[in-house]
């Protein structure tokens, strides 16, 4: 574990920086060749919506920290706009609104591409988390137990005690949902089901991961932001389920319709 691994003159290469910067790479790298070779959707509009989302996604994860953290930032809007801070759920919400209006632009299938991502942002939940062992963020609980990670004095944990490696846990978790996602696609006899799986089953992993999280992160009543947040992201994956099922479209690899969004689905989408 380490915040800062190495210098190449003034410039320092950060572990959790590192860990994002890899895994957008594979995400990407994941996400289209399954579009070019598996899922009959176009690698280059991945690729194209990747670097998007990336953008969107980060500006989403920030402004919900700054909510999150709304009354440091009226203290001093400048460090809190300027720290590492940032709310996974924001990223994910801007990231499907930019999967949404990206797909409208193009006239292609919303639903489809939603899959086709979600997989892909897992892989790299997963490469982040584990940037937020190196850094320390994110900590857990002081434990007892022999699996535990005692943090040095320079990272964002308590130091010299040991904690619940909770960001291990999330990072096997991302990455687990991730490849079950890749590895059974084949399984998912409709458009938009990828995406409920991931939907449903961070948001069940993300609640249950938050009792053993000891970090500032914000509260909304007896529920910390995020599992509050996960709360609403199971009642979303919920209510997609039921939309899929109504509009019962084949995944684009049994069509290969990657050129024209279906009229069902977008008269659907858009009621």
């Amino acid at each position: 574990m380490a915040i800062d691994l190495f210098r190449i003159g003034s410039f320092t290469i950060h572990g959790y920086g590192l860990m994002i910067g890899i895994g957008f790479m594979v995400a990407v790298l994941v996400g289209s060749y399954r579009c070019d070779h598996q899922l009959k959707l176009s690698g280059d509009d991945f690729s194209t919506l990747a670097i998007l989302v990336l953008i969107f996604g980060f500006l989403g994860g920030k402004i919900l920290f700054t909510i999150v953290e709304f009354k440091s930032f009226l203290e001093n809007p400048l460090s809190v706009i300027s720290s590492s801070g940032f709310v996974v759920y924001g990223g994910i919400f801007s990231g499907v609104l930019t999967i949404y209006l990206f797909c409208k632009f193009k006239k292609v299938s919303f639903l489809s591409y939603l899959d086709a991502s979600v997989p892909s942002v897992a892989l790299n939940q997963g490469f982040g988390r584990l940037g937020c062992f190196m850094a320390g963020c994110c900590y857990g609980r002081e434990t007892t137990s022999h699996f535990s990670v005692v943090f040095p004095e320079n990272s964002l944990a308590p130091a010299g005690v040991p904690l619940i490696p909770t960001q291990l846990y999330s990072a096997a978790f991302d990455l687990l949902l991730g490849v079950v996602m890749i590895v059974n696609y084949r399984k998912f006899k409709r458009r938009g089901d990828v995406a409920v799986m991931y939907f449903g089953c961070y948001a069940i992993g993300r609640f249950i991961i938050e009792f053993f999280r000891n970090d500032e992160r914000g509260a909304v009543g007896a529920l910390s932001t995020s599992q509050f947040i996960s709360i609403l992201m199971l009642a979303f994956a919920i209510a997609l389920y039921f939309i899929n099922k109504k509009l019962n479209l084949k995944p684009s690899f049994m069509e290969g319709e990657e050129t024209e969004t279906s009229k069902t689905e977008t008269a659907m989408l858009s009621a």
